[in-house]
């Protein structure tokens, strides 16, 4: 698991997205998807960024495979609540709820996310004691 959500940089992150796009995956696989047509330097950037992913925990290599394969460690989901609470505890005071409303003002919803929506207030409606709510 990531140290922290604001260790992995965009480049970084950029990589994970390959991988939870595609699961296991060869640093050739990732260099091509995130540098078409790119280069040798492409390529030893791609594998840096995976060296400090996997220093951080961030991801995995498979060594019995050849070439060496990679997967994300840290789920995309993880990743996302970490940042949104440290930008809720930068921006907020810790609060969600500016962070939110402002996500759901400035965003043009579908019928599908306000729906999603409604279903997982109902379910935390559901399964959170009332003492939590208050």
């Amino acid at each position: 698991m990531a140290r922290n959500a604001k260790d992995v940089t965009d480049a970084e992150l950029a990589v994970l997205q390959v991988l939870w796009d595609h699961g296991w995956s060869p640093i050739r696989l990732m260099a091509e998807t995130l540098y078409p047509g790119g280069t040798a330097a492409h390529y030893a950037t791609v594998q840096k960024l995976l060296e400090r992913l996997e220093a951080k925990d961030c991801v995995v290599r498979d060594r019995s495979r050849w070439p060496h394969a990679f997967r994300a460690t840290v789920a995309r989901d993880d990743l996302i609540s970490r940042r949104l609470t440290a930008l809720a505890e930068k921006l907020c005071e810790g609060t969600l709820t500016p962070l939110l409303t402002n996500l759901v003002r400035e965003t043009r919803l579908t019928a599908e996310e306000r729906s999603t929506l409604r279903q997982l207030l109902d379910e935390y409606d559901r399964t959170v004691p009332p003492e939590e709510t208050a």
